[in-house]
C-alpha cells in the first residue's frame, strides 16, 4: 500500500493536517471577520447609503462562491492543490492589506479633520481589496477540503471522517471569534491626527492571521502528499453536455428517431456510464433551481441585519453589544443546534413514524428562513416607531428656535403658522458662528471639559445608542460646581429604544433553516451523485448560493421600497412561494442508489467484453480452419 506525504502519524492521524486545521482557522477568522464589519465601513466610512453597501455587500459574497469553480479547474487540471491554496492565499492575503490599506482616513486627510479629502482612492483601494479576497479565498474553498483528505491512506477512512467534522469545526470557531473580536476592535478610536472609528485594525488583523495562515500552510509543505492534477471531471461533464446538445440540434429533423433522454445524444463520442452519471447529477441540480431564494434571505444577516442593529439599542447590562457583533449569535446556535437536530430532534421525529425525508428537511428549512424574515419585518415595525422622521430625496427640514424672551408668530412658505413661546432657559447672548459640527462620540457617559484661557469644568451626560443632542453654552456660565446645572441639553434625536435582543427570533430561526437546509442538501447531493461527480455538484451548490446574492443586488437596486418592513415581507412571500414550488418538485422525485447503477453499469460491460471476446475467439476459429480447407 502506498504510503502517502511522509507517513508521519500523531494519535492515528497524519502529522500533515494539523497545519491544514490551523491554515483553516486563521483563514476563517480572517474571511468572516472581513465580512462582519464590511458593510458598516461601507456606510460610515465611505459614506454610502443602505442600498449601496447591500449591493456591493453581496456583490463581493456572489464572487467568493463562484471563483471556487475556477479553483476547482486550475487545480484539478493545471497547478495541482497546493499550488493552488499557496497562490490563492498569497492573493488573498494581498486583498486584506489593500482592504487594510483603503481604512486609513489620514492618508488623504489633508487638513486633518478625520475626514479624508480624496475618497476615490479609498473606495479603488477596498474594491481592488475585495475583488483579490474573493479570487484567493474562493479559490481555496474547494482545495482545502480536498487536499486535507488527500493526505489519508485507505485504511485511515474513520479517521478522514472525523477529520472533515474538525476541519468545519475549525471553520465555525473562526467565524464565531472573528465576528466577537473585529467589531469590538472597530469600535475603538485610532488615528494619527484625528481619532476615527479603528476600520484599519480591524481590516489589519484578519490580514495579519491570513499572513498567518499561509506561513503556516507552507511551512508544512513537507509533510504533504501532493496528489498530481489527474483532469477536471467538471471540464469532462460540460464537453459531454455540449456534444449532446450539438449533436441534438444537428438532428432536429424528424426524420431521425427521438431517444429516451437528450443527453442519449452524446453516447456516439462518450461512455454509456459518464452519460448515465451526468443523468443522475441533472436531476440533482434541477432540484437546485428554486434554491438561490433561501440564500437570498440567509446572506442578509451580514448586511441588511446589522444595518437594522444599528438602530437599535445594544446595552445589555455589564455587556455593550456592538451592531456588528449580533452575527455572533449564528455560529453560537449553529455549534448548539447541529449536535440537538442530529442527536435529538430527528431520531424522535422517526420514532414517531414520521418518514423524514432529506427533501422534506430542506423544505421545512426554507419555510423557517421565511418565519425568520416575518419576525425581521416586525422587528422593524417596532424600530420605525422610535425612530425621527427623515426627509425624503426631494424635501428639507426646517427647526426654529425661539431664543427671546417673547413668544412669536411664524409664517412658513406654505402658510402654516408657528407658535414659538418664549424660551424656557435664559442663554445669554449668543454671537454668529459660536457653534460646532455634529461631533461623533460612543455610547454611555461622555465627560467634557470646558475650557477658557484661566478656568475650565467639566459637564457629564449619559448618551444612548443613535441619539444626537446639542449642547447651549450661555455668555453667563459660571466656572465651577454649577456649571453642570449652567449648560442646557437639547435632545435632536432621540436614542434607539428597540433591544438589540428583539432579533435573537430570527436570528434562531434563520439558524435553525440553516441546520435543516444546508447541512442536509449537502447530505442529500452527495447520497444522490456518483462518486467522481462530488465537485460538479459542490460548484453547482456554491453556485446557487452566489445567485441568491446576486437576487438580493437585485431587489436593494430595483425593487427601491419605501419601507424596510416591506422588503422582508417580499422576501418572505418569494421563499414561501419557492417553497412551495420546491415541495411539489420534492414528491415527484425519487430517490436512487448511484452506486447500485455504476456497479450495474460496469457489470453490463464487463458481459459485453466477454461476449466480444467470444466473437473474436469464434472468428479466429472460422479463419483457421479456412486456412486449413
Amino acid at each position: 500500500m502506498e504510503a502517502k506525504g511522509t507517513d508521519k502519524v500523531v494519535c492515528g492521524y497524519p502529522l500533515s493536517i494539523f497545519f491544514i486545521l490551523v491554515n483553516e482557522l486563521c483563514e476563517s477568522f480572517s474571511f468572516y471577520g472581513t465580512h462582519a464589519v464590511l458593510v458598516l465601513y461601507f456606510k460610515y466610512f465611505l459614506h454610502w447609503d443602505d442600498d449601496l453597501a447591500t449591493s456591493i455587500y453581496h456583490t463581493f459574497a456572489a464572487l467568493c462562491y463562484l471563483t471556487p469553480i475556477l479553483g476547482a479547474i486550475v487545480a484539478d487540471s493545471w497547478l495541482g492543490r497546493l499550488k493552488t491554496i499557496i497562490s490563492c492565499a498569497v492573493v488573498s492575503a494581498m486583498g486584506y492589506v489593500a482592504m487594510t490599506v483603503s481604512a486609513v482616513h489620514d492618508i488623504t486627510d489633508l487638513d486633518k479633520d478625520g475626514t479624508p479629502n480624496h475618497m476615490t482612492f479609498h473606495v479603488v483601494m477596498a474594491m481592488v481589496g475585495l475583488f483579490l479576497i474573493a479570487l484567493g479565498t474562493g479559490g481555496m474553498q474547494p482545495c482545502v477540503p480536498a487536499f486535507g483528505g488527500d493526505q489519508f491512506n485507505e485504511y485511515q477512512k474513520s479517521q478522514r471522517r472525523i477529520f472533515f467534522s474538525i476541519l468545519y469545526l475549525c471553520n465555525k470557531t473562526g467565524n464565531f471569534f472573528s465576528t466577537i473580536i473585529t467589531p469590538t476592535i472597530r469600535a475603538q478610536e485610532c488615528g494619527i491626527h484625528s481619532k476615527q472609528s479603528c476600520y484599519p485594525l480591524a481590516f489589519g488583523v484578519p490580514a495579519a492571521l491570513m499572513v498567518v495562515a499561509l506561513v503556516v500552510f507552507i511551512s508544512g509543505s513537507g509533510l504533504y502528499y501532493k496528489a498530481e492534477p489527474q483532469g477536471n471531471i467538471m471540464l469532462d461533464v460540460c464537453k459531454c453536455i455540449g456534444f449532446a446538445l450539438k449533436n441534438r440540434y444537428r438532428h432536429r429533423s424528424k426524420r431521425f428517431p427521438k431517444r429516451q433522454h437528450w443527453m442519449d445524444w452524446a453516447d456516439e463520442k462518450y461512455d454509456k456510464l459518464l452519460i448515465a452519471q451526468i443523468k443522475m447529477v441533472l436531476r440533482v441540480l434541477f432540484l437546485y433551481i428554486p434554491l438561490p431564494m433561501f440564500w437570498a434571505l440567509f446572506t442578509q444577516k451580514g448586511s441588511r441585519w446589522t444595518l437594522q442593529a444599528t438602530t437599535m439599542d445594544g446595552n445589555f447590562g455589564a455587556l455593550v453589544i456592538q451592531p456588528d457583533q449580533m452575527q455572533t449569535v449564528n455560529p453560537i446556535l449553529i455549534l448548539t443546534l447541529v449536535p440537538i437536530m442530529d442527536s435529538l430532534i430527528y431520531p424522535l421525529i422517526k420514532k414517531c413514524g414520521f418518514n423524514f425525508t432529506p427533501l422534506k428537511r430542506m423544505t421545512v428549512g426554507m419555510l423557517l428562513a421565511a418565519v425568520a424574515f416575518i419576525c425581521a419585518a416586525l422587528v422593524q415595525i417596532e424600530i420605525d416607531k422610535t425612530l425621527p422622521t427623515f426627509p425624503s430625496a426631494s424635501q428639507s427640514q426646517l427647526k426654529i428656535l425661539n431664543m427671546g424672551r417673547n413668544p412669536v408668530k411664524v409664517t412658513l412658505s406654505n402658510d402654516e403658522l408657528l407658535d414659538l413661546p418664549a424660551a424656557q432657559a435664559n442663554f445669554g447672548l449668543i454671537e454668529s458662528h459660536d457653534y460646532s459640527n455634529y461631533s461623533q462620540i460612543k455610547n454611555g457617559k461622555a465627560t467634557f471639559t470646558i475650557r477658557t484661557d484661566s478656568q475650565s469644568c467639566e459637564y457629564s451626560k449619559e448618551f444612548g445608542f443613535g441619539s444626537s443632542y446639542t449642547f447651549f453654552i450661555p455668555s453667563t456660565l459660571i466656572f465651577g460646581p454649577a456649571c453642570q446645572d449652567s449648560v442646557t441639553a437639547v435632545e435632536d434625536i432621540k436614542p434607539n429604544s428597540a433591544h438589540m435582543a428583539l432579533q435573537i427570533p430570527q436570528y434562531f430561526f434563520i439558524t435553525a433553516g440553516e441546520v435543516m437546509f444546508s447541512v442536509t442538501s449537502l447530505e442529500f447531493s452527495y447520497s444522490q451523485a456518483p462518486s467522481n461527480m462530488k465537485a460538479v455538484l459542490q460548484a453547482g451548490w456554491l453556485f446557487t448560493v452566489a445567485v441568491g446574492s446576486v437576487i438580493v443586488l437585485i431587489v436593494a437596486e430595483i425593487a427601491k421600497l419605501p419601507q424596510q418592513w416591506v422588503e422582508y415581507v417580499l422576501f418572505a412571500s418569494l421563499l414561501m412561494a419557492v417553497c412551495i414550488i420546491f415541495s411539489i418538485m420534492a414528491y415527484f422525485y425519487t430517490y436512487i442508489d448511484p452506486a447500485e447503477i455504476e456497479a450495474q453499469f460496469k457489470k453490463d460491460a464487463g458481459e459485453v467484453d466477454d461476449d466480444d471476446d467470444d466473437d473474436d475467439t469464434r472468428d479466429q476459429d472460422d479463419q483457421e480452419s479456412l486456412r486449413k480447407m
